[in-house]
């Protein structure tokens, strides 16, 4: 790690970087929609990749990777391995800022997308425990790791940059954008799932047909991939980024510094980031499991709440300019502990109530994610900021959703579904602890920079 926390800037690397950079400021200068766009497309091809392999998670992984243990076990195997990605992610954070210090921000993120993209295509081509045995779930593992590390490495800097150049009566609008990738991406891989699954016999769907979204993943990589490098590497949003002083740095720099600001920010965000995989991932396998309607009913309603999280994310950008995204931040985390005590009833009724659960749950999450970020990484000086946000973002996806499904899906079977009502509670309780403790530490820093 230490390797990655020296600054050794080469002349030839950048200037490779300098001349792809000439030839692509064929336009004026970056505006904050231009910006915007660009995190949209960012974001969504991402959690596109994430999600794909969430829902596989369920959908086929169990019966073709642990065929030799029953469903539940199955089930509970593989979002065991959904959750490892979460746990590499800040290591590639770590390791992708020092490739960028030392080669430039067009081959960090050249470098991460490519692996984002090549390790989600790889499962594609995954034999399974039938063929390979014991060694299929280990590639499995391994893709998954290097999903995780190519995830930390994409970060740009891009919603950083976003929230620096809002108009201050507009800050929640603006870090909104940054959010709307996630339903975005969730809403193209639930949609590609249901599709496959309704129009293929079972028998086709588990031999050929699940491995078509990881395929797709790898273009759409490729495409944002472009879309993005058209962006970072103009002049001008060199310019915005160095005036911002939005530079990564080392990552024992960055704890030492201002370390205490992610643990801050983690769990401001916890609530979010709890319900997250609780309403997109978990009912899924609780109703699969259960067998109480079919899956393509689910993955229907589920296409519906993508649409759903994605108008509520919008207008998290209009209440939190008009209240304020801490107060917005408390009140959804409220929300989400009063939705959580919901979950028993809702969840073992018939299919309304188990609709009625992921659809409220996708409302309360497009509502809260959408101001899950920016307001506490706000508190990191210039320096930390670029680096801060997106181990903050790394902390919180891990303390907060890598383990969701796991406990919850669990939990739930052995002591019932009182388990998701006190894991949403306790992310409630975490946000709203966190969000006090930020308030208290803010004039405080405030004093520090003046």
């Amino acid at each position: 790690m230490s390797s990655f926390d020296q600054t050794n800037t080469e002349p030839s690397s950048r200037t490779m970087e300098n001349d792809a950079r000439q030839q692509m400021t064929g336009h004026g200068p970056v505006a904050a929609g231009e910006i915007a766009i660009g995190v949209v497309i960012g974001r969504a091809s991402e959690y596109f990749d994430f999600f794909v392999y969430g829902l596989a998670s369920v959908l086929v992984f169990p019966a073709l990777f642990f065929p030799f243990v029953d469903s539940l076990t199955g089930t509970l195997y593989s979002f065991t391995i959904f959750a490892v990605a979460f746990i590499t992610r800040p290591f590639g954070t770590a390791l992708f800022m020092g490739i960028q210090r030392r080669w430039g921000r067009g081959t960090k993120l050249t470098l991460a997308l490519f692996l984002l993209g090549t390790a989600t295509a790889g499962i594609a081509f995954l034999p399974t425990y039938e063929s390979f045995g014991a060694l299929s779930i280990a590639l499995l593992v391994l893709f998954r790791s290097l999903q995780g590390i190519a995830f930390g490495g994409s970060w740009d800097g891009l919603p950083s940059l976003l929230a620096l150049n809002a108009p201050k009566q507009r800050r929640g609008w603006y870090a909104m954008l940054g959010q709307l990738g996630a339903p975005v991406g969730f809403l193209v891989a639930s949609a590609l799932f249901l599709f496959l699954h309704s129009t293929l016999s079972a028998e086709d769907f588990l031999g050929w047909g699940w491995r078509y979204p990881f395929f797709v993943a790898f273009a759409i990589n490729v495409v944002a991939l472009f879309a993005r490098l058209r962006l970072v590497l103009t002049e001008q949003y060199t310019k915005l980024l160095e005036e911002g002083e939005l530079e990564p740095i080392g990552t024992w720099e960055m704890l030492a510094g201002q370390g205490y600001n992610l643990f801050i920010g983690a769990f401001a965000a916890l609530a979010s980031y709890a319900l997250f995989h609780i309403v997109t991932i978990f009912p899924l396998s609780w109703i699969t499991l259960r067998a109480t309607q079919s899956i393509n009913d689910v993955l229907v309603v589920q296409v519906v709440g993508a649409f759903v999280a994605m108008a509520a994310t919008i207008a998290s950008g209009l209440i939190a300019d008009r209240i304020g995204r801490r107060t917005t931040l408390t009140a959804l985390a409220i929300l989400i502990a009063i939705f959580g005590f919901t979950a028993p009833m809702l969840l073992n009724s018939q299919a309304a109530g188990q609709d009625a659960f992921i659809l409220i749950g996708f409302a309360l999450l497009g509502l809260s994610y959408g101001q899950s970020s920016g307001t506490v990484t706000a508190n990191f000086t210039s320096r930390f900021r670029y680096t801060g946000a997106a181990l903050t973002s790394d902390l919180a996806w891990l303390l907060g959703a890598a383990f969701a499904p796991l406990v919850a899906l669990g939990l739930s079977m052995h002591f019932g579904l009182v388990a998701v009502s006190l894991y949403l509670l306790s992310g409630a309780a975490c946000t709203v602890l966190a969000l006090w403790i930020n308030r208290r530490l803010k004039p405080l820093t405030l004093r520090k920079r003046g």
